[in-house]
């Protein structure tokens, strides 16, 4: 039985609640880096009305009109509309999971908690407003962010990839010891490079918390960088750790041949977007902090950990 012959409602569903989930970090990363979280300066209305406002003319008497900017206001909009539409997607693929695969503990439950993060992601969205994009309730609303769409490619790959014998997705015979064991290490490492990416981002979160506080002072955009310190310094030490592992992935899987096809087309996607992560932090380091590399910057980065995911996942089921 090959992955296509598995496609179920729940899949198809999943899938596509997975991509917008990803359009959403996608969306979230350009208004952090356009500046546009305070677009709407109240949760979950924007300046006091469910549609915004047309003029500044039109605001509410309680709100600033050198608050209303209707570039910013319309991006942070559309993201929390499509907020909205994810968690209706999501609403969607658990229903789908409970119909079509109650019995399945590893497809429902990641499933169900996906959406109950997603409730509270919804929450965390407002404390961001309200604390004003304190850097640590960012670092938090981006975290669960990535924790969610982990959550579903779990569910996702195991309903396309697992099956419920004792043989090889491609047949043929069961593996040998040593190949368990070789499956083993390998899987040893991608938990923790998967590990050190989720700090990785989390620290880069920080990072640029401490930059937009210092431009909001008058830092110039190109010393900005220089008044992180010690959040930098771990950030860059995490990502040559997370390349390294990914490089050590790929050595594991060459060491015991002949190649696993979808596996090594898995580790391939993982050390190149790893590999594509630490030039772009070079480019926002040493070039310029342009928000066009920054949103590039955190999207490849929530892809690197959906990517080892799926890697992970792979290893562990062929």
């Amino acid at each position: 039985m090959t992955p296509s012959e598995v496609r179920t409602p729940f899949v198809r569903l999943a899938v596509w609640t997975t991509i917008l989930t990803y359009a959403l970090i996608l969306v979230g990363s350009l208004v952090r880096a356009s500046g546009a979280g305070l677009g709407c300066p109240d949760w979950p209305r924007c300046f006091g009305s469910w549609i915004p406002p047309a003029s500044a003319a039109a605001l509410p008497p309680q709100f600033d009109p050198s608050q209303f900017n209707p570039t910013l206001m319309w991006t942070e909009y559309l993201n929390r509309l499509l907020g909205v539409t994810v968690g209706f997607f999501i609403i969607g693929a658990t229903v789908s999971a409970w119909r079509h695969h109650r019995r399945d503990p590893h497809i429902l439950w990641p499933t169900v908690v996906a959406l109950l993060l997603t409730g509270y992601e919804g929450w965390l969205g407002g404390r961001v407003v309200a604390h004003a994009l304190a850097p640590w309730i960012v670092t938090a609303h981006l975290v669960v962010a990535i924790v969610i769409v982990l959550l579903l490619l779990y569910a996702t790959t195991f309903a396309i990839y697992w099956r419920p014998v004792l043989t090889p997705v491609g047949g043929g015979a069961l593996p040998t010891s040593d190949e368990r064991a070789s499956r083993r290490t390998f899987t040893t490492i991608v938990i923790a490079m998967m590990a050190v990416t989720l700090v990785q981002v989390a620290l880069g979160t920080q990072v640029r918390g401490t930059i937009d506080d210092a431009l909001h002072d008058g830092v110039a955009r190109t010393a900005a960088l220089a008044t992180v310190g010690a959040f930098d310094s771990a950030h860059r030490v995490t990502a040559l750790v997370v390349m390294s592992l990914a490089m050590v992935t790929l050595l594991v899987l060459w060491a015991k041949p002949p190649l696993d096809r979808r596996l090594a087309l898995w580790t391939y996607a993982v050390v190149g977007l790893a590999a594509t992560q630490v030039v772009l932090g070079v480019l926002l380091a040493f070039v310029a902090l342009t928000p066009a590399i920054q949103v590039l910057h955190l999207t490849v980065a929530s892809l690197l950990m959906g990517a080892q995911m799926v890697q992970l996942l792979v290893a562990w089921w062929e």
